[in-house]
């Protein structure tokens, strides 16, 4: 284990804290709208908006599927009475499926085009949200999902601003326990739902506990390849597999390529 797990979270609360209070106070806008899924990484988000800019700031949308788990709907409710927020249920379904059928294509030959549909559905109706009160939205994503690109472009990879991508799933879940989290939330295994019974591990090579050791190795500490094979032990094919994802989704993490770069300089500098 090389990766620090447990941080200054204190310091990371405070320093967060005054990012979303300027962010918010320099946008103009009225408050934030976030996703509600019950999982870890929302959950987090929620708390830490809460705890900054005040529960009445925070919207928290909830939108399940006809096969989200009960228990995920049971634990985006608790979260958001635990931190008293206003929420809004908006089940997908209907959306989707009339999105399905508009296009003439059949959702059984095109899984992952669908599963990747729901996510810009949820993606659409928080900016439906945000511009109807005057609020921005809230990314969820962490620094492993940023840097594998295990993220639906435009989808929950969209948002006015992120949270928590600077920190590796394994250091979120300590702070979700330092912010007060239930135990089952921090610890819930990651599960996008996009279609019926998915689970991370249906897509990624390993588990985050192992992933973020080799992030870490190869992007904070800058080791080479050989050494992160030498040092964490790990086989050769799963170190080259989370460096062929992170370069395979670059284009995720970055603004659509133009011919021409443009820059423009600020105009009160």
């Amino acid at each position: 284990m090389i990766m620090p797990l447990e941080l200054d979270w204190e310091y990371e609360f405070r320093r967060i804290s005054i990012f979303l209070k300027n962010l918010l106070k320099e946008s103009g806008a009225k408050g934030v709208v976030i996703g509600l899924s019950g999982g870890l990484d929302s959950s987090v988000v929620a708390t830490l908006l809460a705890k900054s800019l005040g529960s009445d700031n925070v919207l928290g949308l909830i939108m399940p599927t006809r096969f989200t788990p009960y228990e995920d709907i049971k634990d985006a409710k608790y979260v958001a009475e635990m931190l008293r927020l206003k929420t809004i249920e908006v089940s997908i379904d209907e959306i989707v499926s009339s999105f399905i059928r508009s296009t003439g294509l059949k959702e059984e030959d095109h899984k992952m085009a669908v599963a990747n549909l729901r996510a810009r559905v949820r993606m659409c109706i928080l900016y439906m949200y945000a511009n109807s009160y005057n609020y921005l939205v809230a990314g969820t994503s962490d620094k492993s999902e940023y840097i594998l690109g295990y993220f639906t472009k435009y989808g929950d990879g969209a948002s006015d601003f992120t949270v928590i991508t600077h920190l590796y799933k394994s250091q979120v879940r300590r702070f979700a326990k330092w912010l007060g989290l239930p135990e089952h939330i921090a610890e819930k295994p990651s599960a996008p739902r996009l279609y019926p019974g998915h689970t991370a591990l249906d897509e990624l090579p390993a588990d985050y506990s192992v992933l973020d050791q080799i992030m870490y190795a190869l992007f904070d500490l800058r080791m080479s390849v050989r050494d992160v094979i030498e040092k964490l032990g790990y086989p050769k094919t799963l170190v080259d597999d989370v460096i062929r994802r992170y370069y395979m989704n670059k284009h995720k993490r970055r603004i659509p390529p133009m011919p021409v770069e443009v820059i423009l300089q600020d105009p009160l500098e």
